[in-house]
């Protein structure tokens, strides 16, 4: 009897043991997107912006469902009066309160430096809330944190979760939680991808593509 109770009580742990690891690993194998709402999006809801001198098609193409855009160090800026960087991005959904995602996959060619390949538009000081960029094939937040390495010539996926009211910025890469940061305060906010010259050292030609491009609210 005392050796059934013995056998009993440790095949009950391993139970519980065995269920536990289970629970946990769930957990931390969770998807970002888990417990989000997809937003609808149409064609309209991609408002391109490129060098005001250029045709379209010669900084951005949509094939087979992937969006590449590209654009030159010497570019002129999206539109004359505008002292900014050359860019070649779409923006999407503007948002001010509540928690927002943006999904999408990247991928960038060896050579593309100095630019950033997604970010939040507004802030409360200064223009952006978050700017992702790629130098020598890392990704950093602005010129600062290390976010990933070794990202050339490969897709990989992006999220960033936006808790407005907490003020939370949070970027996974490949469903990893990769970086946590405040944001810069209430603005006129909204996402965007594509290629943003950086302030400085960026290479003359910079190029990302991008696919399944989602935007998600809880």
């Amino acid at each position: 009897m005392n050796i059934m109770n013995s056998t009993c009580y440790k095949g009950f742990m391993l139970l519980v043991f065995v269920g536990f690891f289970f629970i946990d690993f769930h957990i931390c194998n969770a998807d970002p997107t888990d417990g989000f709402t997809q937003i609808p999006l149409s064609q309209k809801n991609f408002k391109l912006q490129k060098p005001y001198d250029k045709p379209l098609q010669q900084r951005y193409s949509y094939e087979d469902a992937i969006r590449s855009f590209w654009v030159y160090d010497k570019d002129k800026p999206f539109k004359p009066d505008s002292t900014t960087r050359p860019r070649t991005e779409v923006r999407g959904y503007d948002y001010s309160s509540g928690i927002w995602q943006f999904e999408g996959y990247a991928f960038v060619p060896n050579g593309t430096s100095g630019v950033t390949i997604v970010q939040i538009h507004g802030a409360a000081v200064g223009a952006t809330s978050l700017q992702l960029r790629i130098y020598n094939g890392d990704m950093r937040y602005y010129k600062y944190n290390l976010v990933a390495t070794n990202l050339y010539d490969k897709w990989f996926r992006v999220n960033i979760i936006h808790d407005v009211d907490k003020g939370k910025i949070t970027v996974f890469i490949e469903g990893v939680k990769k970086f946590v940061v405040k944001d810069q305060g209430p603005g006129d906010l909204y996402f965007k991808c594509g290629v943003y010259a950086a302030p400085a050292n960026s290479s003359n030609y910079m190029e990302s593509r991008w696919k399944g491009i989602k935007l998600y609210r809880k």
